[in-house]
């Protein structure tokens, strides 16, 4: 059988999941361990609420920190699942999809999932 495109089908999430995902779960860190860093009364709603999640409710956001990076690394092991599920078999590729899904979760995971092979083997 000859080696197909899905072998190595890699895409990376848009910029703006990138970003969105990327400060948000910097926050997130920076609200949970170095709190006294954040401007919080400069920040508005967002900067009320987390004042206050992180004043009343700690081990909450602790937990939910840490349930977030979990929830990543479910998410990146499922990524390889998919991998060999839709013929993604180059080991550079599968990789990168780990990595991408366990950096930026869901945006990248459905980049994966939406991907449909080709399912007829390529002449040679």
């Amino acid at each position: 059988m000859a080696r197909t495109d899905a072998c190595a089908y890699f895409k990376n999430p848009s910029l703006f999941w990138i970003s969105v995902i990327f400060f948000s779960m910097g926050y997130y860190t920076c609200t949970v361990f170095w709190p006294e860093q954040i401007p919080f009364d400069m920040l508005g709603p967002l900067g009320s609420l987390s004042k206050y999640l992180l004043e009343n409710h700690y081990p909450l956001l602790y937990t939910g920190w840490w349930m977030a990076w979990l929830v990543h690394v479910a998410e990146a092991l499922y990524s390889l699942k998919v991998c060999s599920d839709k013929g993604v078999d180059s080991l550079t590729t599968r990789g990168l999809w780990f990595l991408q899904t366990f950096l930026f979760g869901f945006a990248s995971l459905i980049l994966l999932l939406k991907y449909k092979p080709d399912p007829r083997p390529k002449r040679q």
